[in-house]
């Protein structure tokens, strides 16, 4: 896979290039050891001594289309030289890992400190890397080892576990990679008609889709399926789908697989109860969505939406919780001792208490020319999948919060420009410091305030969108190519019973709102998390008066598991 017509291999099927700049000789020779002996047999290791030297190299590899995995920099070089080098790995390959490089305890220093922030606020690098001291040092080993895999579960080029083949503007094809990635499973878009496309066709004996989606299972089985549903794209991947076979009892039922439902299933099934979770979309929800979480305790480097929520799901199953993908809660009733719940094309299913973490829907700009091109260049949430297929081109992201910004700025590092576009006239009093400081940096990042959209075009796929300035009411047309609607979203509680309160914009009440509330009849008052119907708890963005933050939704979730035993006691005296 990989050569010309003629059985040569390509420029681009090279092993891809580690970088590394340092000015000293003798640290440099060192540092190309340590990368040969662990990295040597795939990557290429190249030292330069220069920045000079380190820019022609970056050049050159972008000339000949050839892959750069890392690209590691001693903080010694100036300030200048620094920030010309990692800016010219961002541009020239966004893919590529960065670091700096410094000695042990250079972190006390000051200055040293400053830039690895200012570098790491800006997107310059991912983190810093302490040099070898020694030879076979593990530490240095283990943190670049860290960034190749991350290079490698995103480089395009690589062959995945999942690989869809489809026209490229096909707006079903675009929504199973969505869907892919959203839960966590490696996959590679594969345009039909393209070299790699064609290769993957070759080798699995298929003939092209057309205007069709194929979808290769490759690391499971070398399944292959044709334009499945997101069920059976799930179930072929090993995902549960259904309860064949099982019991249908459990202790606890909890809806939604977001961060408060998984911190919610994993506290509950490690502490023994029998727990079922059912989710109509993806694992990790609207936070699964986030390119990346940087703020959240322990990860220092940031992580992933999709990966967070993977790991939060495999621990809970490694606890026993029972998982339902793909599917979604039809009906819950209260019941003498429980709850009653209609899953579709799974059926009923019987709680002793239920913990509803069903999050928030986002909410549709409610343009009919753009609601007519959802999927095919309009996406609603930071469909990280998306980036590649825009690099060189022009997108434009819509709403003045944290999953906002966090999506211009993984936009950035593919896109000739984009744009954000918000209805107030700064992004203070929404976005996080960080994130403003990092969008300010972007060279090709331009903020639209006090700005609305209002229409948009298109033959078969968007093309451009027009916007109307707030305070003149004057309008342009702007040329797209991806627009990413993030302007809030609500929560989809229409379908509970009336015993289950909430506010006037469908927020579970919950405590001492819910004991407010004149459908909480019991003499004794709800737990924190209870609402008015006890035995049914509400956690996370979809609880009324919850902060919407990954943390504190993980908080709520475990917090609840203490008080679903609280009526576990009531109910089983």
């Amino acid at each position: 896979m990989g050569g010309d017509p003629e059985g040569k291999p390509s420029l681009r099927a090279a092993r891809p290039l580690i970088l590394v700049a340092d000015r000293d000789p003798e640290r440099l020779d060192r540092l190309e050891t340590e990368l040969e002996r662990s990295f040597g047999v795939d990557f290429r290791v190249r030292g330069e001594l220069t920045a000079a030297d380190a820019l022609r190299c970056l050049q050159q590899a972008r000339d000949l289309d050839q892959r750069v995995a890392v690209v590691l920099v001693d903080h010694a070089f100036t300030d200048a030289e620094r920030s010309q080098i990692l800016g010219r790995a961002r541009t020239l390959h966004p893919d590529a890992r960065r670091a700096l490089l410094i000695e042990w305890g250079a972190w006390a220093d000051r200055e040293t400190a400053a830039a690895i922030l200012a570098a790491m606020a800006v997107g310059d690098i991912s983190y810093y890397v302490l040099k070898p001291w020694i030879a076979h040092d593990e530490l240095f080993h283990r943190t670049v080892a860290e960034f190749v895999q991350e290079w490698s579960r995103n480089e395009i080029a690589n062959l995945r576990e999942v690989v869809v083949i489809a026209e490229e503007h096909n707006a079903r094809g675009h929504a199973i990679t969505s869907l892919l990635t959203r839960n966590g499973i490696p996959n590679a878009f594969r345009p039909s008609g393209s070299p790699p496309a064609n290769d993957v066709l070759h080798e699995i004996g298929e003939p092209d889709p057309g205007a069709g989606v194929l979808v290769w299972m490759a690391a499971v089985g070398g399944a292959v399926l044709h334009d499945p549903t997101d069920a059976e794209v799930a179930e072929a991947w090993g995902v549960r789908t259904t309860l064949a076979g099982e019991r249908r009892e459990f202790d606890l039922l909890v809806v939604g697989a977001g961060p408060a439902g998984l911190a919610a299933a994993v506290y509950a099934s490690s502490e023994g109860l029998r727990t079922l979770v059912v989710e109509r979309e993806a694992i990790g929800g609207q936070a699964g969505t986030s390119s990346l979480i940087r703020n959240y305790l322990g990860f220092s480097r940031g992580v992933t939406g999709s990966e967070l929520a993977q790991r939060g799901y495999q621990q809970a199953w490694v606890f026993g919780a029972h998982f339902v993908l793909m599917r979604q809660v039809d009906r819950i009733e209260p019941m003498e001792h429980g709850f009653r719940a209609e899953i579709g094309e799974v059926g009923e299913v019987s709680a002793k208490a239920v913990v509803l973490a069903t999050g928030v829907a986002y909410r549709r700009l409610g343009v009919p020319d753009l609601e007519a091109l959802a999927g095919a260049g309009v996406y609603y949430g930071a469909s990280v999948s998306e980036a590649h297929g825009l690099t060189g081109r022009d997108a434009c992201v819509v709403g003045g919060g944290n999953s906002a910004g966090q999506a211009v700025l993984h936009l950035a590092r593919y896109c000739r420009q984009v744009s954000l576009v918000i209805r107030g006239d700064s992004l203070v009093r929404t976005m996080s410091q960080y994130l403003i400081e990092a969008i300010d940096a972007a060279e090709n990042v331009v903020v639209r305030p006090s700005t609305e959209i209002v229409g948009g075009s298109g033959e078969g796929r968007l093309e451009s969108i027009t916007l109307r300035d707030r305070q003149t009411g004057e309008e342009s047309r702007l040329a797209v190519d991806g627009l990413f609607v993030m302007i809030g979203a609500e929560p989809g509680t229409g379908w509970l019973p009336e015993a289950v309160g909430h506010d006037g914009h469908g927020y579970i009440l919950a405590g001492a709102d819910a004991a407010a509330d004149s459908r909480w009849t019991c003499s004794r008052p709800p737990q924190p998390y209870e609402s008015t119907v006890p035995g049914l708890f509400a956690v996370g963005d979809v609880r009324c008066g919850s902060v919407k933050r990954v943390a504190s939704a993980v908080g709520e979730g475990s917090v609840v598991v203490s008080q679903v035993h609280e009526h576990l006691k009531v109910t089983n005296a």
